[in-house]
């Protein structure tokens, strides 16, 4: 137990200095807030628009990603270390891992998880642009066929629901 005292000793040293500070700080430190110290700082630029609520899903993804392929080169580095000593078992078996991380790797890129920010805002803008277009066209296209009286019954469910089969009741 005797060799243990001065990891105890030093242990209870860093508590003490830890708490000290914590307290003498709230005591001595002054006080004066203001719109500048209370606001959201983040480096060097100040915000331009209130934070959100919560992050978006994707930026929990991406860092689930990057702890994942840390841990995969955290395997990585033992095996490389000592590849001649586990054979084939060894190999085919970081091989499988390997291939279990590449394929979430896959995944993640081909649902477009890795898309976020400026570029997949331009993207998402370019898209929704394309839709309004296509919308004005199929409009268009009603009003050159002559139904749009007709389409506009339909959809306030007016007395002509019915489609007009050339057939009378």
């Amino acid at each position: 137990m005797g060799q243990y005292l001065p990891l105890v000793v030093l242990m209870g040293l860093a508590i003490a200095f830890g708490g000290l500070s914590f307290v003498a700080s709230r005591l001595l430190a002054p006080r004066r807030p203001s719109d500048a110290k209370q606001a959201p700082y983040e480096c060097g630029i100040v915000p331009s628009r209130e934070p959100p609520e919560r992050f978006p899903v994707s930026f929990y993804v991406v860092a689930m990603l990057f702890i994942m392929f840390d841990i995969e080169i955290i395997f990585l580095y033992p095996y490389a270390v000592q590849a001649g000593a586990l054979g084939q078992f060894g190999f085919w078996a970081i091989l499988m891992f390997s291939v279990v991380f590449f394929l979430t790797f896959v995944y993640e890129v081909a649902r477009g998880g890795l898309e976020w920010g400026p570029l997949h805002q331009y993207r998402s803008l370019e898209r929704d642009a394309a839709m309004v277009s296509a919308a004005r066209d199929s409009s268009s296209t009603i009003r050159r066929v002559g139904l749009e009286g007709r389409l506009d019954r339909v959809t306030a469910g007016g007395a002509d629901t019915q489609p007009d089969d050339g057939v009378a009741a």
